[in-house]
């Protein structure tokens, strides 16, 4: 189901992202991956075109994602030619990453591919969680999008990842599109189920009563999910005693659009590439607004939970998500609740990439939702932790100049070249959150079916 934001919750994005670095008279803006212990002799492109003038580079090193780099699209694709602008846009980040591997710093990009008799740390932890990986379901929610969710199926059944099974939840179908699709090209190896309630979250909770490992994971059908993205999320929980959510690095698998840059650089859903665990105690980030900040957190276009923890919760809330009155914000509950009560993990090693929207006109529709959505997670996760209100109201006067003045840390950036349309439909959108939960609420419990 598709669930585009045009931000990150109450988060701070970075100032610099390397997407402002692309123009409109850049697009559309080719796509590779660039592993450095292996390194291409030619750069490999996704979606590649003949005007290519940039390259959205993701750079690895042991498999793990580094970062990304712009690359001039207008040279050669050999990789002698870029080698040295991927050096000195990552080279700390490269020598951070042999350090916590225990191994020497490197002067030059070419010491990386040569011949070490030491194995990296990181390929010791990979190996020992691959050792007795944990049994994964992932959920995939869809309603009438059966050419997205084809290419989603596809990228799941090629992960390296030993003991998963997928399962397809038809929401509120009008058309047997899905089921079809499901039967005629991916049965036995993906499971379809229907729920016949319509909105996300209601899809969710059916694919949960559906699952009997000890993780759930969850994507959206207009995600493709990188070949090592399972394996990511099982190490996220083993970064740390008592984590009940692992969240993800969400890429954009296409800039070809003005939409789509617009969406990428004010917000997007990239929360950077360092690893990073979240709880009410040691740790607590330096943020007066947290745990409030719920969208810094993650996306829930690549989530994953411990069964258990979820299913403690309650699930997700039914009255919030795409296709309900309240519009969006389920996942950011969801990761409230964890968080307050456990630990929440966010792995950038678990990638997916994800497709925008392509036309402006769904950007400016999708701007009162998200602001309704945000509005109305901060409304739920009110009514399901109520002893979190004294921290809400201690921090309500720093939370509204956060979210409504132009001048904030968060609207500087946020609002710098967004049609102001867009940006006031979000900001009435946040108005309007609370009455609409209410509203969404209420016709949730009364149209109550079960199952």
């Amino acid at each position: 189901m598709n669930k585009t934001h045009l931000g990150n919750g109450l988060s701070s994005p970075e100032l610099h992202t390397p997407e402002r670095m692309i123009t409109v008279d850049d697009l559309p803006v080719a796509r590779t991956e660039i592993e450095l212990s292996a390194p291409p002799t030619e750069l490999e492109l996704v979606n590649d075109a003949p005007q290519t003038r940039k390259i959205l580079a993701l750079v690895r090193l042991h498999t793990y994602p580094l970062g990304i780099v712009v690359l001039d699209g207008t040279k050669d694709r050999s990789w002698h030619l870029h080698s040295s602008l991927v050096w000195s846009v990552m080279r700390e980040p490269i020598n951070a990453h042999l350090a916590a591997d225990v191994l020497s710093a490197v002067d030059d990009i070419d010491s990386l591919h040569k011949e070490s008799q030491q194995v990296p740390e990181c390929v010791h932890r990979r190996a020992a969680v691959l050792a007795n990986p944990p049994g994964i379901t992932v959920i995939v929610a869809t309603r009438e999008r059966p050419d997205g969710l084809r290419a989603c199926l596809e990228a799941l059944l090629r992960l390296e990842y030993p003991r998963y099974e997928v399962v397809v939840v038809d929401n509120d179908p009008v058309t047997t599109a899905t089921s079809q699709l499901v039967a005629d090209r991916f049965t036995p190896a993906v499971r379809y189920v229907r729920e016949n309630r319509r909105g996300l979250a209601s899809a969710h909770n059916r694919g949960l009563g559906e699952v009997k490992t000890d993780i759930v994971a969850f994507v959206d059908d207009d995600v493709i999910v990188d070949r090592h993205w399972l394996t990511g999320i099982a190490e996220g929980f083993a970064a740390d005693i008592g984590v009940g959510c692992v969240t993800g690095l969400i890429l954009p698998a296409e800039l070809d659009t003005p939409a789509q840059l617009l969406l990428q650089r004010h917000g997007g859903y990239d929360k950077g590439f360092a690893q990073r665990i979240f709880d009410m105690d040691r740790h607590r980030p330096d943020d007066p607004l947290f745990p409030f900040t719920a969208g810094r957190l993650g996306s829930g276009a690549n989530m994953a939970f411990a069964t258990e923890v979820l299913r403690r919760l309650g699930g997700f809330d039914p009255a919030m998500g795409i296709g309900t009155f309240a519009r969006g914000g389920d996942d950011l509950v969801a990761f409230f609740r964890v968080v307050v009560r456990h630990r929440l993990v966010y792995q950038p090693a678990a990638i997916v990439w994800h497709r925008h929207h392509r036309e402006m006109a769904a950007l400016r529709k999708q701007a009162f939702g998200y602001g309704v959505g945000l509005g109305a997670f901060l409304t739920s996760a009110m009514v399901h932790e109520p002893r979190m209100w004294m921290e809400l109201l201690s921090r309500l006067p720093a939370g509204t100049m956060f979210a409504f003045n132009p001048s904030s840390a968060r609207n500087r950036f946020r609002y710098d070249g967004l049609p102001t349309d867009m940006a006031r439909r979000e900001k009435l959108g946040l108005l309007c959150g609370p009455t609409t939960y209410a509203v969404s609420r209420w016709r949730t419990r009364r149209t109550s079916v079960p199952g």
